[in-house]
């Protein structure tokens, strides 16, 4: 029995001795650079490029299998050039041999010292990666037997652990001399530490990116022993140019088999215009405030897969402006889109480009007599649409808005816009709309209806000038066909009636211009102030058919006057036809006066443009007797007065004309 521990314990002196020996007289003994040659004729025969390698080699056994090599230098193909394609300045790789009799790989070291690596297109386009290895590359039989799915085989290894993964300092230069570009990226250092199986992997990562920073670090992982058929976690951060940074962690679901990800992305709060300040580009967009576009973020949970995609409890920030969002998307081939947006507050004026007032911009653009192209509305008929939308307060056109509620719905090339609701300047307006495009020619319908709107302070917004005041009632109905403003106007029908109750024209001082004209004849002072024509009520009704817009019944009941609107506008041709018959009656009362008064009717008539309006007096009322000629008016003036009546005594020529004009001077 001693004899037997005797030898056996001889006999494992002596394997270690062997061992021992193996581990420190191999690298000692065997010439490595005598195998140098070989491995790059291999490697240039399986790449079809030059391939070199420096001097510097060394070889470890046991307990690790480990190579170190330097200077290694892979050609580049014909026509690109001398350069290498790929360089690397060191390699070394330290691997354990004895796991790896039971499928366990373990690796010490992997570096990579400053890989360098040269893509170029020339200008026909070819890359001078596309042949690399054909020439070494032996076409495989044609079998009839199907191959098996490389996802569907298991992984040869059991386990696998990488203590030290590296590259550092590597670099990359694109360039396709066809479009021009060139893109670089340098001082590459890639650190993966513990790398296993069944352990999230820790990741730092940085680059200079065209000298731009770029960083990504975090966790990823585990990928399991079955890759792609488990579930991979992600808890990442992206930095780049110093400004913008992104949170991204969540799952991705069996990419090889569910190919579905849930995932949280954030995009921190971040300036656009410094990011293209630090690009050295110019800011893309030129807005009305040059302040606005200064704070970005975005924050969304997104869950799904090549077949629908989600967004939750989504919040978007810009500037001083929140939206909280949620959306579905689904079936891209024919798309189903449902959403639910809420924002606080914007101001659209904000974002607008600038009103520039220069020479071009005031000079009328010459219509372009060119076929227009035909829009494509097949994609919209495809569409399910189902959408919500709240505003708390808008400002867009300088016109203020609040409590906007819209919700648009569509389905098969019919779109409906129902409500579209708004709090609008004192008051409420209500649209519904609705948009078919199953034909090449879409046709609309828009129903407007508001009541108690402010017109003063709206119209004062929109368009810088005080026109009318008062309180707005509208219920309009219009239709329409095309997509361009030529079709939308010839096509253009509906009816519609505005009302504004208690108001003024604002610049027109009808009673105020019969004062000045009696001042001049002594009877009365001249009036400074602001020209207006004070209303009790204004109704102007319309209808309109293929783009023409009558108004048969127009009407105003004001202090001194009342007064009645006719005619037509046709809105292709932006031409005027209108008459206008004012009546001048002695009162100052309005609503709820008889509107059958005496007084002098003095029509107007106004014809024209848009562009280049003309108003002048009836003469053809003047011949037909519905002005009181000279000897008509010297009738009034020398009939008898209120205050002849009364005191039973002719009046003097002086009293008569104050008679006259009593009620207009009031």
């Amino acid at each position: 029995m001693k004899k037997m521990i005797k030898w056996g314990s001889i006999l494992v002196g002596l394997v270690l001795v062997l061992i021992v020996a193996a581990i420190v007289l191999v690298p000692m003994f065997v010439d490595v650079q005598k195998y140098k040659p070989r491995i790059e004729a291999i490697v240039a025969e399986q790449t079809g490029r030059s391939f070199s390698m420096g001097d510097d080699i060394k070889l470890s056994v046991f307990p690790w299998v480990g190579v170190s090599l330097s200077d290694l230098k892979l050609g580049n193909a014909p026509g690109f050039g001398t350069n290498e394609m790929i360089s690397v300045k060191g390699f070394e790789v330290r691997l354990k041999v004895m796991p790896l009799l039971s499928r366990q790989i373990q690796v010490d070291t992997f570096i990579m010292d400053s890989p360098q690596i040269m893509l170029k297109k020339n200008k026909a386009g070819k890359g001078n990666w596309e042949d690399l290895g054909k020439k070494g590359t032996k076409e495989k039989p044609k079998t009839d037997q199907p191959s098996e799915s490389g996802s569907d085989k298991p992984l040869p290894i059991e386990s696998l652990m990488v203590g030290k993964f590296s590259i550092v300092n590597g670099g990359l230069v694109y360039s396709d001399l066809s479009s021009g570009m060139t893109k670089k990226i340098s001082d590459l250092n890639l650190d993966l530490v513990d790398i296993s199986l069944d352990k999230p992997v820790k990741i730092d990562f940085s680059a200079i990116l065209d000298g731009h920073p770029l960083s990504v670090s975090g966790m990823a992982g585990p990928l399991g022993k079955d890759p792609g058929k488990e579930d991979i976690g992600l808890d990442l951060l992206v930095k780049a140019l110093d400004e913008l940074e992104l949170k991204l962690k969540g799952r991705l679901i069996k990419p090889m088999t569910a190919q579905t990800l849930d995932l949280d992305l954030e995009v921190l709060p971040f300036s656009p215009r410094k990011l293209f300040d630090r690009l050295g580009q110019p800011f893309p967009v030129k807005t009305s405030d040059p302040k606005v576009l200064d704070k970005v973020s975005f924050k969304a949970r997104i869950s799904g897969n090549a077949r629908a995609v989600s967004l939750s409890q989504g919040m978007a920030g810009l500037d001083n402006s929140t939206l909280t969002f949620t959306a579905q998307a689904k079936a891209f081939d024919r798309p189903d889109l449902k959403f639910d947006l809420s924002l606080d507050k914007i101001d659209v004026d904000r974002y607008l480009p600038p009103k520039e007032e220069t020479a071009a911009q005031k000079t009328p653009a010459k219509k372009d007599s060119g076929p227009r192209a035909k829009t494509d509305y097949a994609p919209l008929r495809k569409m399910v649409l189902d959408g919500k939308a709240k505003i708390g307060q808008l400002k867009a056109a300088n016109l203020k808005m609040d409590n906007i509620l819209v919700q648009v719905t569509g389905k098969n090339g019919v779109f409906n816009l129902n409500p579209f609701s708004m709090d609008f300047y004192q008051g409420k307006a209500g649209v519904k709309a609705r948009v078919d495009v199953r034909t090449d020619i879409p046709a609309t319908q828009v129903s407007v209806n508001a009541q108690s709107i402010q017109a003063g302070p709206m119209i004062r917004d929109a368009v810088q000038k005080e026109i009318i005041e008062g309180t707005l009632a509208a219920d309009i109905m219009l239709a329409m066909n095309g997509d361009s403003s030529e079709q939308i106007k010839s096509s253009l029908g509906g009816k519609g009636n505005l009302t504004f109750l208690d108001g003024a024209i604002v610049g027109m001082d009808i009673a105020g211009s019969i004062r000045n004209a009696a001042s001049g004849l002594g009877l009365g002072e001249k009036q400074e102030q602001k020209p207006r024509t004070d209303f009790a009520e204004l109704k102007i009704p319309f209808t309109a058919d293929k783009g023409l817009v009558k108004i048969s019944d127009a009407s105003l009941v004001s202090p001194l006057l009342r007064l009645g609107v006719k005619g037509e506008t046709f809105l292709v041709k932006e031409s005027l036809d209108f008459r206008v018959e004012p009546k001048v009656v002695a009162t100052l009362k309005g609503q709820g006066d008889t509107k059958e008064r005496s007084g002098l009717l003095i029509p107007l008539v106004v014809t024209g443009t848009y562009a280049s309006p003309k108003v002048r007096p009836d003469l053809a009322a003047v011949v037909g007797g519905q002005i009181p000629d000279a000897q008509g008016i010297k009738g009034l003036i020398e009939g008898k007065t209120e205050q002849e009546g009364k005191a039973g005594e002719t009046a003097s020529p002086e009293d008569k004309a104050k008679s006259l004009l009593k009620g207009f001077i009031k």
